[in-house]
């Protein structure tokens, strides 16, 4: 084994859990070291819609998590060259209990100078892709934004090395940490404040018992590329339909949400059955994102299912016309979830954090989360911030 070798940090992960932490920890001043088991980052950080969605998440310290990731984002974006859309989103409204749904949101938010209920005029003006027949309202949203995550998690590490100095080591496993210490591709490391551990593989190798006490358990998606739009024909913002307002917590505690799900369950059943919700998001590149589906299981089948892509493309034609919807790519995610809770924290150690489970919101809720922990961390510590 190699000479050991230090720094102040260490963080085990390099999506955008990982990228997070290193950031929040870097732009404080300390030596941050980060280890990707990959060549870069392929779990769930380059498998989604690439949403920065502050409107799905309710009300409160979560919201602002959101809204703190969503001003990490735009700080970033520019610094890492990644293009970055600020937006916003529409979630759509065909039938009355769907209007219902939004109303009763846009009454408990209290005069948010953000949200507005829009009419149907008003909503096709926002996006050409909108299906005006049989349209009662739509929900507009000013505070989402969408990257293209494959590029975004592939730009991130080298920005972040450029400005704050992080030291990126992809392809390389660590197989065992007994904090201060961490061993990796033969070589031993030390971090002197502390180890993250931001990978959910990493955590059911590296901390079996601890992942097997957690009640964590995964979800599979399944999601869609089309080829790029002819024209360069832009859908405007983010489109969801009424199947979107089942999904988000911000909408759960609406009166109106039980009869859209009861009617939901009795029209559609395989809708709440494969977890589908479908949204609509397009990259710079004019390609248009298209998902998705939730199977819930601690070993999600590696088959993916045509008849559930086919649920969500026909629902997606019932509220969207577009130029083409010619797919180029199908291909499904897993995520960590631990139900009733927005994520996963524990400290199986002294001086090491773990960090997974953020339920399907990483590119939401990372940024503000991570600010949160590493805060958190320096203080319980007695570290200072090296910048101040």
């Amino acid at each position: 084994m190699n000479v050991n070798k230090e720094t102040d940090i260490i963080v085990v992960g390099a999506g955008i859990v990982g990228l997070a932490h290193a950031l929040a920890a870097g732009k404080r001043g300390y030596k941050v070291v980060v280890f990707e088991r990959n060549p870069y980052a392929v779990g769930a950080s380059i498998r989604n819609f690439g949403m920065i969605w502050p409107i799905g998440q309710p009300q409160g310290q979560l919201r602002q998590r959101a809204l703190k990731s969503r001003e990490i984002w735009t700080e970033v974006a520019p610094k890492a060259g990644f293009h970055l859309n600020q937006c916003g989103s529409l979630h759509l409204a065909y039938r009355e209990d769907e209007i219902a749904v939004l109303q009763e949101f846009v009454e408990s938010e209290n005069n948010n100078p953000n949200i507005a209920l829009l009419s149907p005029d008003k909503v096709t003006a926002k996006s050409p892709a909108v299906i005006k027949d049989g349209l009662v309202g739509g929900l507009w949203s000013a505070t989402e934004m969408i990257v293209d995550p494959r590029e975004a998690i592939k730009k991130l590490p080298a920005s972040l090395n450029k400005e704050y100095g992080i030291e990126f080591h992809f392809g390389t496993v660590v197989t065992n940490i007994e904090y201060p210490n961490l061993i990796t591709a033969g070589e031993k490391w030390t971090a002197n404040k502390h180890i993250f551990v931001c990978s959910g593989a990493d955590f059911e190798t590296l901390y079996p018992d601890v992942y097997r006490e957690s009640n964590i358990t995964k979800v599979k998606l399944q999601m869609i590329r089309t080829v790029p739009q002819p024209e360069n024909f832009s859908i405007g913002t983010p489109l969801c339909g009424g199947l979107t307002l089942t999904h988000y917590s911000a909408f759960s505690n609406c009166p109106s949400l039980v009869a859209l799900k009861n009617r939901i369950a009795a029209e559609t059943p395989y809708f709440p059955e494969w977890g589908i919700h479908v949204m609509m998001s397009q990259n710079n590149l004019g390609e248009l994102i298209i998902g998705d589906s939730h199977e819930y299981g601690l070993n999600p089948e590696p088959f993916d299912k045509v008849q559930i892509n086919k649920y969500i493309l026909d629902y997606l034609k019932t509220f969207v016309k577009v130029p083409s919807l010619e797919i180029a790519e199908t291909w499904h995610g897993v995520y960590a979830k631990l139900p009733g809770k927005t994520e996963f924290v524990s400290h199986p150690e002294s001086g090491v954090t773990v960090v997974n489970a953020l339920s399907g919101a990483g590119m939401t809720l990372s940024f503000g989360l991570a600010e949160e922990i590493i805060t958190d961390t320096l203080k319980s510590q007695n570290l200072s911030s090296k910048t101040e």
